[in-house]
């Protein structure tokens, strides 16, 4: 029996890392087929619509070519890059140069976190909105770094209260993560929003970055703004866009960031250093996706609107207060008061109605009195869901 003295422990890093929830989701998932329950998962948001066609047809003719078979090029095929930039200038009027302002990415989630590593020492402080996507946080945790959670409220519209950050925050912050639209919140940012974060950024010379993983994501006519619709966003900001949600790319893992030379630049020495970057295959197909009709892109969202209906009637008709977002996937709703903890309220509604929901908890401490729910299954689907709910008497009360 070895001794306690021979144990290989992991670094502390890893050790200090919360317990990433979507794991521990998947577990009470696979239990519960296991035991033959009918799950109706809409907690992850894992698009269930299948890729275009021309950009599947595009990858098939990639594949069968050995040029596309060796290492892929570091910082993104020069076609990608002058597709990306063509895609900033025609959705977001913003002008980027393909050669020194792009830097692709085996999905956005790496390059969020790359890019904290590559900006952060241990020590240095980060400001981080609560509630957040995962990674937002993690990366300051595994760079040695400490988070500055601000609450965003519901009754501020879930926009960052700069007010709530005290001044000696300001100054010793080394990067502000802002994410909007907003996952897991579904608010969005008007300009005036931007343009204060901006200017606070410019005052305290903070790093901006900019998650835009939803900008395609919006209905009723909505459009957001790239945080370089904002004068003098270059300066201070970066912005990371994603090919998942808008193609229905998710396992494809791509997506790009877009900014000043110096800032993509530093993002690409750490990639450079742990990754040889995205698949060439992949590349080609990303190149198709940013230059279909955006039809293509439109009919995606059409699809999660008449869904988005759905959902609100069906929490609305149970006594919750759920009213629909201009953009993302997602709704974002308190749980019911007689629970404590919304891990608590998704094991119950597992437990009695065999759908899965995200606890609140899984994107930050300040909001363990929500939950999320995923557009992600067909409208019959989601009718079952509001029909077993009201069978098993799940309302807010």
């Amino acid at each position: 029996m070895a001794s306690s003295k021979n144990i290989i422990k992991p670094a502390q890093r890893i050790e200090k890392l919360p317990k990433y929830i979507f794991a521990e989701l998947a577990e009470m998932k696979a239990e519960a087929i296991k035991k033959g329950i009918d799950v109706i998962d809409i907690s992850i948001g894992n698009p269930d619509g299948a890729t275009p066609d021309p950009v599947i047809r595009v990858a098939l003719e990639a594949i069968q070519n050995p040029v596309n078979h060796g290492y892929p090029n570091f910082r993104g095929k020069p076609e990608l890059r002058k597709a990306v930039a063509d895609w900033m200038k025609k959705r977001y009027m913003v002008d980027i140069d393909p050669d020194s302002e792009v830097q692709t990415l085996i999905g956005e989630k790496e390059g969020l976190a790359n890019i904290a590593m590559a900006y952060t020492d241990p020590g240095d402080i980060n400001i981080i909105p609560d509630p957040y996507y995962p990674v937002l946080c993690r990366g300051t945790l595994i760079a040695g770094g400490e988070p500055y959670f601000v609450n965003l409220k519901e009754e501020n519209r879930f926009l960052i209260d700069l007010n709530d950050i005290p001044e000696n925050i300001a100054k010793k912050a080394k990067m502000f993560f802002i994410n909007y639209p907003n996952n897991p919140t579904g608010a969005v940012a008007p300009k005036s929003f931007l343009s204060d974060v901006v200017a606070f950024c410019k005052k305290y010379n903070i790093l901006l970055v900019s998650d835009l993983a939803y900008g395609e994501v919006c209905f009723s006519n909505y459009r957001p703004y790239s945080i370089f619709n904002i004068d003098g966003a270059k300066d201070i900001a970066i912005e990371f866009h994603s090919f998942t949600k808008t193609f229905n790319m998710a396992g494809w893992r791509c997506g790009f960031a877009v900014g000043k030379e110096e800032f993509i630049q530093n993002l690409y020495a750490m990639k450079s250093n742990i990754d040889y970057g995205t698949s060439t295959i992949v590349q080609d197909a990303c190149i198709q996706a940013l230059s279909m009709p955006i039809d293509y892109v439109k009919g995606i969202m059409d699809k999660y609107d008449a869904r988005r209906e759905i959902v609100a009637q069906g929490f609305t008709d149970l006594g919750f207060y759920a009213p629909r977002s201009d953009a993302t996937m997602y709704f974002w709703i308190k749980i019911p008061s007689k629970f404590k903890h919304s891990m608590d309220f998704c094991k119950y509604v597992l437990e009695k109605t065999g759908v899965l929901l995200t606890p609140g908890k899984a994107f930050g401490a300040m909001s363990d009195d929500h939950f999320r729910v995923s557009l992600v299954q067909p409208i019959l689907r989601l009718e079952e869901v509001f029909k077993r709910f009201k069978e098993a008497g799940i309302k807010y009360e």
